[in-house]
């Protein structure tokens, strides 16, 4: 079906993570920059924002005791559903090097597009949600185990 009129989508507003562990989910969130902005007092949600204003929706009412899984990235068949939450930073060095002082896994990269510069790494949320976190490599960066994407 061909869309006869088309929505006038101006940005992306946020976006709704569902996690088990308040605690857990804020602790890890603020390590990239999100505080508490608003909790709603009529539902299970957290807003959280970073400086640039960047809104995602903790959404605590999960209910899946397997903290090794995420249904839509890590069990067969695939389902539809969003696979990643990624986000630009500033620095893709020193981006690895705060994962790696705070104990925070890198589950891929970094890892190139094939795009002059963009370095990617994926790390997972204590839920198992995936984080793209993306950059520029910088010229003073020494990345030299930069490898091509290549799907899981």
């Amino acid at each position: 079906m061909k869309p006869t009129k088309k929505i006038a989508v101006e940005t992306f507003d946020h976006i709704g993570i569902r996690v088990r562990d308040e605690e857990r989910a804020l602790q890890f969130y603020q390590l990239l920059g999100f505080e508490v902005a608003h909790r709603s007092e009529s539902d299970a949600v957290i807003i959280i924002k970073n400086p640039q204003n960047l809104e995602i929706n903790l959404v605590v009412n999960a209910n899946n005791p397997d903290d090794d899984q995420n249904i839509l990235m890590d069990i067969q068949p695939k389902f539809p559903g969003f696979t990643h939450l990624a986000l630009r930073v500033k620095s893709i060095g020193e981006t690895i090097q705060a994962l790696e002082e705070n104990g925070i896994e890198i589950t891929q990269g970094p890892v190139s597009f094939g795009q002059q510069f963009g370095v990617s790494v994926f790390i997972r949320d204590p839920d198992r949600n995936v984080i793209e976190l993306r950059g520029r490599m910088e010229s003073s960066e020494n990345l030299s185990d930069i490898a091509p994407y290549e799907p899981n």
